[in-house]
């Protein structure tokens, strides 16, 4: 599961776990922490995500619906105040937004 907040992106995945836990993965310094303070964050680790730390699954559960309580904005995008950051969300912005039109346009058949 891809998370996008106005200050982090995670993605969130059952992966080598033991049914409590989920393995939450960033890929920017800061992004698990600032939704996990206590989190003990492993860096490297040899795959495509830089960051990672192993959390409950009723903690991520928890922290994920607290930040969806806290939605007070119309426009999630002008909330992101970090540039690279808005720019990367806008990256993904796009590409759904080419998703969408590519799948709302019939298919012809040959």
């Amino acid at each position: 599961m891809w998370i996008f907040l106005n200050d982090a992106f995670l993605s969130i995945v059952d992966k080598d776990g033991d049914g409590n836990t989920l393995l939450v993965r960033a890929r920017h310094a800061g992004d698990i922490e600032r939704v996990f303070p206590e989190a003990k964050v492993q860096v490297g680790g040899g795959t495509d995500y830089r960051y990672r730390a192993r959390i409950g699954r009723e903690r991520v559960a928890s922290a994920i619906a607290e930040a969806v309580r806290n939605v007070d904005y119309g426009n999630f995008k002008d909330t992101v105040l970090e540039a690279k950051r808005h720019d990367a969300y806008m990256e993904v912005w796009s590409a759904m937004y080419a998703y969408q039109r590519n799948a709302d346009t019939p298919r012809r058949r040959p």
